[in-house]
């Protein structure tokens, strides 16, 4: 066997080690549960439980996610697809995610490689060697970094880790397709571009198609373009073979980045400058922006040094910047982050991976830290950003030269550094997945690293009641008082803490104390009801409707007032005011008025609109039951309403019939 085999296959066999280390660090993790958007996203969803696989069933599914206008449907029928092979078991679809998570390795193994190779990172003489290492250490990193568990562990991220899927494929093919556009042969004399074209088709193709089906799984596959662009300016320049620029390159960034950007930010940009946009949130957007300095210095570092409490999973206890100075290290921040950017564009002749790593992860925040109206920090938005900081940390550690250099001695600090770094990383994570892989062990140990966040505390009062099992004498019920009351002192949460204190203690005929109904309502009449507020009325009007909970009536009344008593109020807390109203107060009047509402404000969601005609057969206003048909005609895209649709007409035919009777 020759030594230039051995040498290509060296960075295979580093990739192949790192690939059954990710495996065996996160297999303890895949025995956990739920956790947070997985219920309303999975668990309460029975769009992602179909009962078969048809067309119907599976358009239903496609169709069925809350996190997103765009529906993320490709996502949401990976979800379906799971249910169909294994039911609602969290382990096949962690194991599902992790798969995902191990081709996504595989696939920047490819992409880094190339990237090398193209940046001239490496000696001539042993190009494939060098190249296939570093690429199968970054990779290896970069699947083992503890800031990436939660696209594999928290189940519904791998809305996250599929879209990134696209986004990757399509900078593998990109790449191919510039160096094949580079290639020339010559035929007497003549240069022949034969591949030029093919080339070009390749990388048009390969930003078009992935950054589409990508767009299904999640909106950051958007962002593959703008990452294509980065890698242009860094490797390639626009250059052609010869001293010329490739016009092609050019015109196909102009249409498929520049104009949507302007397309965008014409869309997004009224929105965002209006100060309605942001009243759900407790920050503006000069706030927001000042905030997501410190962030994105702070994501940084939990990369590359996280300390045990920083990857805390639920950041709500971030307090929010309200000037240069408030805190100070907005300003440090800011500096900071000036001074990265100028790196980032100084380096790009000497060192153009240090260049194109930073530029890919400020690239990637681009879209989630600046003007849209989105949650501040959330760990699994670094799942591509990563990679940048890891372009820059991991080459020039390996590549250090010896400190020490004799025959049979050679030593290499920075090759120590990043094994020791390799193995930091890896006693992180798995000692993360590890606590993932119980309900109770991740509770504890998510409240123990943010004892100031209400969702953590939360999280661990809600994992105490499902381990009651509504039992008054189990020692988990009184368990569970102290980090709820603690999530709802803090004026920053939302009501889910009081309502998990009355759904429990009704549950269990223990008495309700007034100061939770107090604060509940105080916290619904001070500002509108975010997605968790609107969740936990939810949950108190379907637990009365079953006739599960015993609720004052009055509270609940004054509970729904308060959430609709602000401008343009939710269609969820509308319908379920309008459910609360029909089944336990018995107005029926009251609750066909508070559907017709719901439907107004959200014309696009068939359930209000299936609820309020039963609501007008049931009333016998069969003369108002035709338009709200004809409008849920048209919203059944490829038969997902056709059950309910057969259901409906066939309760309108019995109550003509009825009435027809009735008038003999």
């Amino acid at each position: 066997m020759n030594r230039s085999f051995l040498s290509r296959s060296t960075g295979g066999i580093v990739l192949v080690v790192a690939l059954a280390l990710t495996l065996a660090v996160y297999w303890p993790g895949l025995s956990g549960g739920w956790l947070f958007d997985d219920y309303p996203n999975i668990v309460d969803n029975p769009g992602v439980q179909p009962v078969n696989a048809s067309l119907p069933a599976l358009v239903r599914a496609a169709l069925s996610s809350p996190s997103s206008e765009l529906k993320r449907p490709l996502a949401s029928l990976s979800f379906a697809a799971n249910y169909l092979a294994t039911g609602l078991d969290p382990y096949w679809m962690k194991l599902t995610n992790l798969i995902l998570h191990l081709v996504n390795g595989w696939l920047i193994f490819l992409l880094v490689q190339r990237l090398i190779i193209a940046a001239g990172a490496v000696n001539d003489d042993s190009e494939p060697e060098e190249a296939g290492i570093v690429a199968a250490l970054i990779a290896g990193s970069w699947l083992l970094l503890p800031i990436n568990l939660t696209a594999v562990l928290y189940v519904v991220q791998r809305m996250e880790s599929m879209a990134n899927s696209f986004v990757l494929l399509g900078l593998v093919g990109y790449m191919a397709g510039r160096q094949r556009m580079l290639e020339h042969r010559t035929y007497q004399g003549a240069i022949k571009e034969h591949a030029g074209w093919s080339g070009f088709a390749l990388c048009a193709a390969s930003l078009l198609f992935p950054t589409a089906i990508g767009l299904l799984a999640k909106e950051t596959a958007v962002m593959l373009p703008l990452y294509a662009a980065l890698v242009e300016w860094t490797l390639f320049g626009l250059r052609r073979p010869g001293r010329h620029r490739d016009w092609r390159i050019g015109l196909l960034f102009v249409v498929i980045l520049l104009i949507p950007i302007i397309v965008g930010l014409c869309w997004l940009l009224p929105n965002a400058l209006d100060p309605s946009s942001w009243a759900t949130r407790d920050f503006t957007l000069r706030t927001r922006l000042l905030s997501e300095a410190r962030i994105v210095v702070d994501y940084i570092g939990w990369t590359l040094l996280p300390l045990p409490h920083a990857l805390s999973f639920y950041h709500d206890d971030f307090a929010v910047s309200t000037g240069l100075l408030h805190p100070w290290t907005t300003l440090v921040s800011l500096l900071a982050l000036l001074v990265l950017i100028a790196v980032t564009v100084g380096s790009r002749r000497r060192h153009p991976l240090v260049t194109l790593g930073l530029a890919l992860f400020f690239g990637c925040h681009l879209l989630t830290a600046t003007i849209l109206p989105l949650e501040l920090i959330y760990e699994h938005r670094n799942y591509f950003a990563s990679l940048g900081l890891l372009l820059v940390l991991v080459p020039p550690l390996y590549g250090a030269q010896p400190l020490v250099s004799r025959p049979g001695l050679r030593l290499h600090p920075g090759r120590w550094a990043l094994a020791l770094l390799l193995a930091f990383w890896c006693g992180q994570t798995a000692t993360t997945a590890y606590a993932w892989g119980d309900e109770l062990r991740l509770a504890r140990a998510l409240a123990e690293r943010a004892p100031e966040s209400p969702r953590a505390q939360y999280e661990l009062g809600r994992t105490y009641i499902i381990r009651s099992h509504y039992d008054p004498d189990s020692p988990y019920t009184r368990l569970a008082y102290g980090p709820l009351e603690r999530a709802a002192a803090l004026p920053a949460s939302s009501i889910l803490p009081q309502q998990a204190l009355i759904f429990m203690n009704s549950r269990m005929h223990l008495p309700l104390k007034e100061t939770w109904w107090d604060s509940m309502i105080a916290k619904l009449q001070a500002r509108p009801p975010g997605v968790q507020d609107e969740s936990s009325l939810l949950a108190l009007a379907q637990c009365a409707h079953e006739g599960s909970c015993q609720l004052p009536r009055q509270r609940m009344v004054a509970a729904f007032k308060a959430a609709l008593d602000h401008p343009h109020p939710s269609a969820r807390v509308l319908a379920a005011y309008s459910d609360y109203a029909w089944s336990v107060l018995g107005e029926y009047a009251l609750g066909e008025s508070l559907a017709t509402e719901a439907v107004t404000a959200a014309p696009d969601e068939p359930a209000y609109r299936i609820t309020l005609v039963r609501m007008l057969i049931a009333r016998g206003r069969l003369d108002a039951v035709g338009p709200q048909m004809d409008a849920l005609q048209r919203l059944d895209v490829g038969g997902r309403l056709g059950d309910s649709l057969h259901a409906l007409r066939r309760q309108i035919a019995a109550a003509n019939s009825t009435s027809a009777h009735s008038t003999r």
